[in-house]
């Protein structure tokens, strides 16, 4: 089975201005890491916003401030945190892109849903104003449960994208779905050209199913 995007060309993002809104999926921080230096690697000048949660919130994963840093140091900018910093993107049509990575739950129904209680969820909203993409790479327990409904509204939306996604643990976690982040950086390519990277549905190495 052919995969696009395995090697997919990223010219299309020199000179782009991507935004990168971060979320609290904090065990999955260190898999978007490499995916932001290679936007950066390609030309793209990144703009990090994150959450109230991942601006303040140490774990066993990061601590804050040193996560902060990490995104300093990749993208050469200071991250945004307050949503009065994000509102001008809008008006002023800022970026040409804007991704989301990791999207939780959480964020995931509040941006179905239309609120924007917190900088990434306003950069996002801004972009769809703008008529311009916003990918998204989800990360959560819920998608094929409660929040199936989300993620069927998001997938249908118009200018929204979607990073190649899979079960992670379909037999102990089977409603989680867990975005390939190495894929992002030719999805946000695609997005630009106006393409869904192909297939959205990708299979993790699969684990075997527990005995009965």
């Amino acid at each position: 089975m052919h995969f696009e995007g395995s090697a997919g060309a990223l010219d299309v993002l020199h000179g782009k201005v991507v935004g990168f809104g971060v979320t609290g999926s904090h065990c999955t921080f260190s898999q978007i890491l490499d995916p932001l230096r290679r936007l950066v690697a390609a030309g793209a000048r990144v703009i990090p916003v994150v959450t109230p949660t991942v601006a303040h919130t140490d774990t066993r994963f990061f601590a804050a401030e040193d996560f902060l840093r990490e995104l300093r140091e990749i993208t050469g900018e200071e991250p945004y945190t307050r949503i009065p910093d994000v509102e001008p993107f809008g008006p002023r049509r800022f970026l040409d892109v804007m991704v989301v990575a990791p999207l939780t739950g959480n964020s995931l129904a509040r941006f179905a849903n239309g609120i924007t209680d917190n900088a990434v969820l306003m950069a996002a909203k801004s972009t769809l104003r703008n008529g311009r993409p916003v990918v998204l790479a989800v990360s959560t327990n819920d998608a094929l449960g409660l929040n199936a409904p989300n993620l069927a509204r998001l997938l249908t939306a118009k200018y929204v994208y979607f990073v190649p996604f899979g079960q992670d643990d379909p037999y102990g976690k089977p409603t989680s779905l867990v975005a390939h982040m190495d894929l992002l950086p030719e999805t946000v390519a695609a997005a630009l050209e106006g393409r869904q990277l192909q297939p959205v549905l990708r299979p993790f190495v699969a684990r075997e199913a527990p005995r009965r």
